[in-house]
């Protein structure tokens, strides 16, 4: 009996033994991911993406180089590091970036030889610029002459060292759309679309109802069709389908195609790839839908989204029920272009938005006033400092208005102006502001100074400047007015019209006596040079 038993055993470990030693044959798996778009299936395009918040919990600074990680553990820098490696490794994979105010810090880091790998990058496509501003602004508490400039520097910085200009709009955070940005930044800005996840809870259901994500979207009722734009609004947020998240430490399961380790899943997550994709094309138009294969700060190990998108395209594919690829939105949108599609009219904005019942984001509308103020104050001061600026002209070696224009520029962000940030990073928007603005002054002094035949000097920059400004008259303090003059000196008042147009109104000025008399009043017009 004991021999039977003995004998039994080592026939199923040698039954055992057989089919293990049928698994042992190791093997590389080179996954296809050349998959373009296929007419009659529907096409999951993969557009990875990660969407970095100029500031928010973390100063713009803090969240770049990876400080402050007690707050939260993000590192743009490491981003960029990483998805630029992973673009290099296989030109099939795609990503897009959207905002300047980080690429530009990264970029200016980069050796030459990096630097035109990047740029071979952006003219294949593998790497796309999409919004293209140094922020991704908010659309509520902002100015509309603020969110072109801090577009125009973030597109001028594109077209200067790529030759490029962004083709599709990217607001995907902020918290409810201005029709201003449909046709003013948006149609036209020369976008062929625009894509955002938040709007009203109860809009968005409706919608899914009657697959209308996807719209034409009618910013400006007078300018009727010359406004419009074709615009997507995401199923549910600006992140992927539950289960197909693949930071490092995130809990969605991988694919595992490993025959030799346990828990191979190749069929059941290529089931789960499916069943997603079907359930986003019952709610979309066309046989075109869009993952948005990211969120944020992600991509900071780059690699572990890339490979489970590598396997995902390759077994998906080969399943054959419905065709994975990566994409961009601008290959999404010409898809949804060539469909020949009639899709619904939007007119109006999405204002106010709420994501859930009573719960109404409209706090930031008046939240953090100071902050709000003191960005519209410098914008206007920006507006008046860079027409003196261009009047005099630039001087490479003196100050200048662009440390006031990048401050300005990031006070944008949704998380910024709206004031929804810690204190701590609203007290580094204000602070940026304040160095920006001190520069400037001394653009102005100086200008102004030029302008008016008292300093002709061309070492102007050098000296300190003789013009005084005033900038809390509101609460009538004007040092340089109130000082004791002597006999021999005169107290000169220059006050410069930023506007295109004339004004008329009173300027209190505090002085330290009664006895001034004045002497002569000069209006003189300053026309363009050029």
């Amino acid at each position: 009996m004991q021999m039977q038993i003995e004998k039994l055993i080592f026939t199923v470990a040698a039954i055992f033994a057989g089919l293990w030693l049928t698994h042992v044959e190791p093997k590389y798996i080179e996954y296809n991911t050349t998959s373009g778009i296929v007419p009659d299936k529907i096409n999951v395009h993969l557009v990875p993406h990660s969407h970095d918040d100029v500031g928010w919990l973390k100063t713009v600074d803090q969240y770049f180089v990876g400080a402050n990680n007690s707050i939260r553990g993000a590192c743009v820098q490491n981003v960029l590091d990483s998805v630029i490696a992973a673009l290099l490794d296989d030109k099939n994979r795609k990503f897009i970036y959207v905002e300047m105010a980080f690429f530009q810090r990264w970029w200016r880091q980069q050796s030459e030889t990096l630097k035109a790998k990047v740029k071979d990058l952006v003219n294949s496509g593998q790497l796309e610029f999409i919004n293209g501003g140094m922020c991704m602004h908010d659309e509520a508490a902002t100015h509309y002459i603020d969110l072109i400039d801090q577009t125009t520097l973030g597109h001028r910085f594109i077209e200067h060292e790529f030759g490029q200009k962004p083709r599709v709009g990217w607001q995907i955070d902020p918290f409810g759309h201005s029709a201003v940005q449909a046709y003013l930044l948006g149609a036209e800005l020369g976008f062929d679309s625009l894509f955002f996840a938040r709007i009203d809870y109860q809009d968005r259901a409706k919608r899914k109802d009657k697959k209308a994500l996807e719209v034409i979207w009618r910013g400006s009722r007078s300018l009727s069709s010359s406004s419009q734009l074709f615009t997507g609004i995401f199923p549910i947020h600006y992140e992927p389908p539950d289960g197909f998240t693949f930071e490092i430490n995130d809990v969605s399961p991988p694919i595992q195609d490993d025959d030799l380790l346990f828990d191979y899943n190749v069929e059941q997550r290529v089931n789960d790839f499916v069943a997603a994709a079907l359930q986003q094309a019952n709610v979309t138009r066309t046989n075109h839908i869009m993952w948005t294969m990211g969120t944020d700060f992600r991509y900071q190990y780059a690699v572990s989204w890339f490979r489970q998108m590598d396997k995902f395209i390759h077994y998906v594919n080969m399943d054959g029920r419905v065709n994975a690829l990566y994409s961009t939105p601008s290959i999404y949108t010409d898809a949804k272009h060539a469909a020949n599609e009639q899709w619904p009219l939007k007119t109006g904005d999405f204002f106010p938005y709420a994501d859930r019942e009573n719960a109404y984001w409209t706090g930031y509308f008046t939240s953090r006033p100071t902050l709000k103020g003191y960005v519209r104050e410098m914008s206007g001061y920006f507006l008046a400092a860079r027409q003196l600026e261009f009047f005099k002209g630039r001087n490479s070696s003196g100050p200048s208005t662009d440390a006031l224009a990048d401050a300005l520029a990031i006070a944008q962000h949704h998380d910024a102006v709206s004031g929804t940030e810690r204190q701590h990073v609203a007290s580094d928007y204000a602070l940026r502001l304040s160095i920006g603005y001190r520069e400037a002054e001394k653009v102005v002094a100086s200008s102004l100074a030029l302008l008016t035949g008292l300093r002709l000097n061309a070492t102007y920059e050098d000296s300190v400047p003789e013009f005084q400004q005033c900038p809390l008259l509101n609460i009538s303090y004007c040092p340089p007015s109130e000082a004791n003059l002597t006999d021999e000196k005169s107290l000169i008042i220059i006050a410069y019209n930023p506007l295109g147009w004339k004004r008329k109104e009173i300027i209190r000025i505090p002085v330290s006596t009664l006895t001034y008399s004045l002497n002569r009043v000069n209006i003189s017009y300053i026309t363009n040079r050029s």
